[in-house]
């Protein structure tokens, strides 16, 4: 997947980012559940088009990685969308392990396979994604995205673990999965 799949409307590719497969180093799997933020939301980290020193990479063109740590506690991946440098982006928040399970075990712990990444701080601590990897492009290594391989059924829902913009249906999963870090409900397609 190139470049220009980002570079469109956020929801747009937070719903087809669902069954996509992520690989980082070849470790990885598919993506069961993203949120969607645009820079006209106010959970977004662009909102009103503030731009910080942490949130740079959400500026920059559609394609590339935006990490962040949240809480001062984990990383976070996110994909950056748009047309334009707006500050739209998509978070990763749970995968379906399917490649380099050992290497997430060893990062994670000997945990159930449905805990190695459901929730973004669980995900990047399994496939070892830090702010080194922050403003990288999402078609070159150690990046690789594989569309989907068949359609699928989503289930859309409030986004979780914000304050602001709660009640917002832009978290999208891949329905009947237990590898979302929460359940979804079917939507209407």
């Amino acid at each position: 997947m190139d470049r220009s799949f980002f570079a469109r409307e956020v929801l747009s590719v937070a719903r087809e980012l669902i069954g996509v497969t992520l690989l980082v180093k070849g470790v990885g799997g598919i993506i069961v559940e993203a949120e969607a933020y645009d820079h006209t939301d106010p959970a977004s980290h662009c909102y009103q088009g503030k731009r910080t020193a942490r949130n740079a990479s959400m500026f920059g063109p559609a394609g590339h990685a935006y990490v962040y740590r949240s809480y001062g506690v984990h990383w976070c991946l996110n994909f950056v969308c748009g047309a334009e440098p707006t500050g739209s982006a998509v978070l990763i928040r749970a995968l379906e392990p399917t490649d380099g399970i050992p290497a997430m075990r060893r990062r994670r712990g000997n945990f159930e396979i449905r805990q190695l990444c459901a929730g973004p701080g669980r995900l990047t601590q399994a496939l070892g994604i830090t702010v080194a990897l922050d403003g990288k492009a999402l078609d070159e290594s150690p990046f690789l995205l594989l569309p989907r391989k068949e359609r699928v059924d989503i289930a859309v829902g409030p986004r979780i673990g914000i304050t602001r913009a709660m009640e917002l249906p832009w978290r999208f999963g891949l329905q009947g999965s237990p590898f979302l870090s929460r359940r979804l409900h079917p939507a209407a397609m």
